[in-house]
């Protein structure tokens, strides 16, 4: 691991340790509605201000986007931090819940760790060396494997094996995308995020109704460093607001954009 990578697997560590503290206790845990009406609970704030400290102790000079806190500083360098992604099924005791943090650097994410503490799995990317993942236990990864997609399949649209992550609240695009989806074939069940099923070759396509910059970064680069690709459904490539699309592939990528549109 580069020194950057290697930050930000530990600051992903750090946070979901901290995290597991809370979800072991989640029935008491306090939580509010945030303004634009999603979720937030202590421990989102909590596991986002770890995870800013060690960023911060370590490198100083780089800024730091998070969602519950907002960007600090400036500059070429910056991380992103989603302390807690899928708020909503970690207060309801769901196992599917990821720690991410990514590293951008003048405006291209080059380092992308997805922790899922429930699971006690993690995976993580960096630019032109691959995607991986490993056991998560105490001390930190271990047993790491190289991940890549399936290829290509045949071409059509959508893949054979796909899946649909909508946002916290039902709105009709994510009933829209379900049913378009699902009139050419059947969606799959899953038990981790979809976008990383995809970077292992165990799906071939994965939709995400609606997210923020925090909700791609870190996924989007495991995706494209296991052989995928990522794009919102305009084709932009970089982590965006709005829907986003993972793929196994240029071709099948390519068909589903033009399905979905």
């Amino acid at each position: 691991m580069s020194d950057d990578l290697d930050l930000a697997v530990g600051a992903a560590v750090d946070g979901a340790r901290l995290a597991m503290g809370y979800f072991a206790r989640i029935t008491e845990v306090h939580r509010e509605e945030k303004p634009d009406g999603s979720l937030v609970t202590e421990a989102d704030r909590a596991v986002e201000a770890v995870i800013r400290r060690v960023l911060g102790a370590a490198r100083p000079g780089d800024a730091i986007l998070g969602e519950e806190e907002g960007q600090h500083g400036d500059g070429g360098r910056r991380w992103i931090i989603d302390p807690i992604d899928g708020t909503v099924g970690f207060a309801e005791g769901g196992d599917r819940w990821l720690v991410l943090v990514a590293l951008e650097v003048d405006g291209e994410v080059v380092v992308g760790v997805a922790a899922a503490p429930a699971q006690r799995r993690i995976w993580w990317a960096e630019a032109g060396a691959g995607a991986f993942v490993a056991d998560l236990t105490d001390a930190g990864p271990d047993r790491e494997r190289r991940i890549s997609v399936t290829g290509q399949p045949p071409a059509g649209v959508p893949a054979s094996r796909f899946a649909v992550v909508p946002g916290p609240a039902a709105l009709p695009q994510d009933r829209w995308l379900v049913a378009r989806l699902s009139a050419v074939t059947a969606p799959r069940p899953w038990a981790a995020h979809p976008a990383l099923l995809v970077a292992g070759g165990e799906l071939d396509l994965a939709v995400q109704t609606r997210g923020q910059v925090w909700d791609f970064a870190a996924t989007s680069l495991i995706v494209t460093e296991a052989g995928g690709r990522f794009s919102g459904f305009a084709g932009q490539r970089h982590p965006h607001t709005g829907p986003a699309l993972y793929s196994g592939g240029h071709a099948l990528h390519h068909a589903a954009l033009e399905y979905l549109s």
